[in-house]
């Protein structure tokens, strides 16, 4: 696998493409193929930080198509965190702005999130064919996050789950306007409002997950997908392109939900604060015992 290079994007110096402190990023030229994994710190959540990396990799990505010096055809997301894909949005930085009652900050975080999501779903104005790689739990903002990519390929044991309204609140990054796109408004409204856990299993049925592997063998299933699908990615990539101009998701309907959700968000009781507070709790033991 070729490691990042360095190239003058702009005429202003050269940087170090895919530099990024919360990404590993490496490019198979064998696969046309940029493997990206998160390694988010603190929590296995999108902390601002592990944002702005994101939409930097983007931009890298655009760079890197764009000027011939990557060919990418294929997108791959995962994360190194043992049983973990995200976990979503950052709590514990929720119910700071929520108690300082700073709607500005919280509409934009959300916005920072649908955009890299919108961008995504768009395979970033590329004939890209996303794929996320999903090896453990992806709930909240990280189930949201899956339902932008092209493919879903997720061990079996892995859980995803929508659980914003344990605590009041209702997932804001996007998860009603692409389940109501990919299952009718009244089965998104049933996963948002039941707050229910899946296995993949279950997503798969739902044709939510693309193709199942053995738990430990999810990237061997990717590439076997890669190497199956490589001669036909134009024609893939162009069914994409045809699937978002007959459903189209414009970026201006993900952001005025994120100004509902940051409506709900300030309404929120000090009871359902405190229990944010013990999900983030939670993580953060989880991320003590990952090392």
């Amino acid at each position: 696998m070729t490691v990042p290079q360095t190239i003058d994007a702009a005429g202003t110096g050269a940087r170090a493409l895919f530099a990024l402190d919360q990404l590993e990023v490496t490019f198979d030229p064998t696969l046309d193929t940029l493997w990206t994994f998160m390694r988010a710190r603190d929590r296995p959540s999108f902390n601002k930080a592990l944002l702005r990396d994101i939409a930097q990799w983007q931009d890298d990505i655009d760079v890197a198509h764009g000027s011939g010096a990557m060919p990418i055809h294929y997108l791959v997301l995962g994360s190194r965190f043992p049983g973990v894909f995200s976990l979503g949005g950052d709590l514990d930085l929720f119910a700071r702005l929520i108690r300082a009652r700073d709607r500005a900050a919280l509409v934009g975080y959300g916005r920072a999130c649908v955009r890299i999501l919108h961008r995504n779903m768009e395979g970033l104005g590329r004939s890209i064919v996303t794929i996320a790689l999903v090896e453990g739990d992806a709930l909240g903002g990280g189930f949201e996050a899956l339902l932008s990519f092209n493919v879903v390929i997720a061990e079996r044991g892995a859980r995803f789950g929508l659980p914003e309204t344990l605590f009041g609140l209702f997932p804001g990054m996007g998860a009603h306007c692409f389940l109501s796109r990919r299952l009718g408004a009244a089965r998104a409204e049933q996963m948002i409002l039941g707050g229910q856990t899946y296995s993949a299993e279950d997503m798969y049925d739902m044709g939510l997950v693309h193709a199942l592997a053995a738990p430990g063998e999810g990237r061997q299933v990717v590439e076997a997908y890669l190497r199956a699908n490589r001669r036909r990615h134009a024609g893939h990539a162009a069914i994409y392109e045809a699937s978002r101009a007959v459903n189209p998701l414009p970026l201006a309907e993900l952001e005025a939900v994120v100004e509902l959700w940051a409506d709900a968000a300030l309404r929120l009781s000090e009871t359902d604060l405190k229990l944010m507070r013990r999900l983030v709790t939670a993580q953060e033991r989880l991320q003590a015992r990952a090392g």
